[in-house]
């Protein structure tokens, strides 16, 4: 349900509730992670996927871009991978004597780093002037990238063998790290009988998924974000949750002002994605493990009792009080 006045916005939450139901149709059962994908793409930032393999990560993408007519292309990410492999390199063109830029897959609108801890730190570091900038060098020259830029990778845990941590650089780049777990009974029983039909829902080719979303209409979404409202108290709230990561006797090292700053944007945009044009607390308390968990250093002896970072959120969130 919409409770929102601007028509404008009414038009954006309207058009967004389309684009969810064309992801439902091939994502089932992770309604957590068809909402976070949303918000990173209003909110203009980039996400990163964890989970064990199978869970729908990369199909989630591959769903995204069906239903948008958006340019997207994928990087399968391999300990060969290098970095020229994803921004490109000048090629020397023998027939007009001069080099020419040969661009790589990081020129698209939505890009998909797959399994983007199997390669080493040089190569996801290609990665992350492009994140931060909206840009690129090569050979010393600047390249700008789509205005809708955005990079959505995915990852298995890192205790699975044969991967590589993420630099912490990198990881803050992200706006949220969204954990995606397996599927309910129901809905893994619904993706079995999908399969066994001769229609699962991995098939994008059968036109299952429309492409309704454009880039135009992503941009004036993303445009609307400012006309989100945000009270006073609810500023607070952001700013006191993230100032007490680095005060807590589990945390090494806390969340640093982009923190708040992520924290802020993307509960605006999940108040738009829900229907609303001003930020309600449940917005900010939703998002505060996809947001802050990746941006917390966790003390030795904490680790060693096993205290974990949506652990320390938790406590966090049960001290802070809750704006009326």
């Amino acid at each position: 349900m919409s409770d929102v006045s601007d028509p404008r916005l009414a038009d954006a939450v309207d058009k967004l509730t389309q684009l969810r139901s064309e992801l439902r149709k091939v994502v089932v059962g992770q309604e957590t992670l068809i909402e976070e994908m949303l918000i990173v793409l209003i909110a203009r930032g980039h996400a990163l996927l964890e989970g064990v393999p199978g869970t729908a990560k990369t199909l989630a993408v591959r769903g995204l871009g069906a239903a948008m007519t958006c340019d997207v292309k994928r990087i399968q990410f391999t300990p060969d991978l290098m970095p020229s492999d994803v921004v490109g390199t000048n090629v020397f063109n023998l027939s007009s004597s001069a080099f020419e830029l040969r661009r790589g897959p990081i020129f698209t609108d939505l890009l998909l780093a797959d399994e983007i801890n199997r390669s080493p730190a040089k190569t996801q570091a290609a990665l992350l002037e492009a994140m931060a900038e909206g840009q690129t060098t090569i050979d010393g020259q600047t390249h700008r990238l789509s205005p809708v830029f955005t990079v959505f990778a995915t990852q298995n845990p890192v205790e699975f063998e044969g991967t590589y941590p993420l630099p912490e650089a990198q990881q803050d780049r992200f706006l949220l790290k969204i954990k995606v777990g397996y599927p309910s009974e129901e809905a893994e029983m619904d993706v079995i009988r999908s399969a066994h039909s001769g229609k699962p829902y991995s098939d994008l080719s059968n036109g299952r998924v429309q492409p309704i979303f454009s880039r135009q209409t992503l941009r004036e979404a993303q445009e609307l974000l400012p006309l989100v409202r945000v009270d006073d108290g609810i500023l607070q709230y952001i700013l006191k949750i993230v100032r007490a990561t680095r005060g807590h006797e589990s945390v090494q090292l806390g969340a640093g002002p982009r923190g708040s700053l992520y924290l802020l944007l993307a509960s605006k945009a999940r108040a738009l994605v829900s229907g609303f044009d001003y930020v309600r607390p449940d917005d900010v308390v939703a998002l505060v493990p996809p947001v802050l968990g990746h941006r917390l250093t966790l003390r030795a002896e904490a680790e060693i009792s096993g205290t974990t970072t949506e652990e320390v959120l938790q406590s966090i969130l049960d001290k802070v009080e809750v704006p009326r």
